[in-house]
């Protein structure tokens, strides 16, 4: 087996496990789901610690993995509001910044070229508190009602880190097309 691959099997794997996810979560079935949710989050954390510490570092595992985690996210998120566990305001705010990452991305290749794209601190600030928001609330349907103010505050840092991320992704990366428009009108 090649090795340098595992990263990438992982990845593929929690991909996987966004069927028998979205079926608990459908059924209502939150233990299961938690469970799934929580491995899902370890691989997660596996395949980014052997991509780094062996280099095992690739193109594809480099798009696979973010595409992954926000999946993730986005379909437990979805399928919760769904449930009516939150509300459509929350999953809209928070999907409406991924897809703004993500045409803006777009954007940027159409016109600048080929990019590397690197999760700024208050991205990874804002994924972390997505999934300890998730991970409350089916904590609280599966096992002990956590008390609601505390899910209410997870998700007011939520809305307050979807906002600051996009400003912040805004400016970065309006700055750096600025940057790369001048070189390139200056050579025209």
């Amino acid at each position: 087996m090649n090795w340098t691959l595992l990263p990438n099997i992982i990845t593929s794997i929690r991909l996987i496990l966004l069927i028998p996810l979205s079926i608990c979560l459908i059924d209502e079935d939150y233990k299961t789901a938690l469970v799934i949710f929580f491995i899902a989050g370890c691989s997660d954390a596996l395949d980014g610690f052997l991509a780094k510490k062996f280099n095992w570092v690739s193109r594809f595992g480099s798009i696979l993995d973010p595409i992954a985690d926000k999946a993730l996210l986005v379909v437990t998120m979805a399928i919760l509001t769904i449930n009516h566990k939150f509300t459509l305001l929350f999953f809209s705010v928070v999907a409406a910044r991924d897809i703004y990452i993500v045409l803006g991305a777009y954007l940027y290749y159409r016109r600048a070229g080929p990019f590397q794209m690197e999760p700024s601190l208050i991205s990874k600030i804002n994924t972390f508190m997505q999934i300890l928001t998730v991970s409350a609330v089916l904590v609280s349907l599966s096992y002990f009602e956590l008390p609601s103010l505390m899910i209410d505050y997870l998700i007011w840092v939520v809305y307050f880190t979807v906002i600051a991320s996009t400003i912040h992704y805004s400016w970065v990366w309006g700055n750096k097309y600025s940057s790369v428009k001048a070189v390139t009108d200056r050579s025209d």
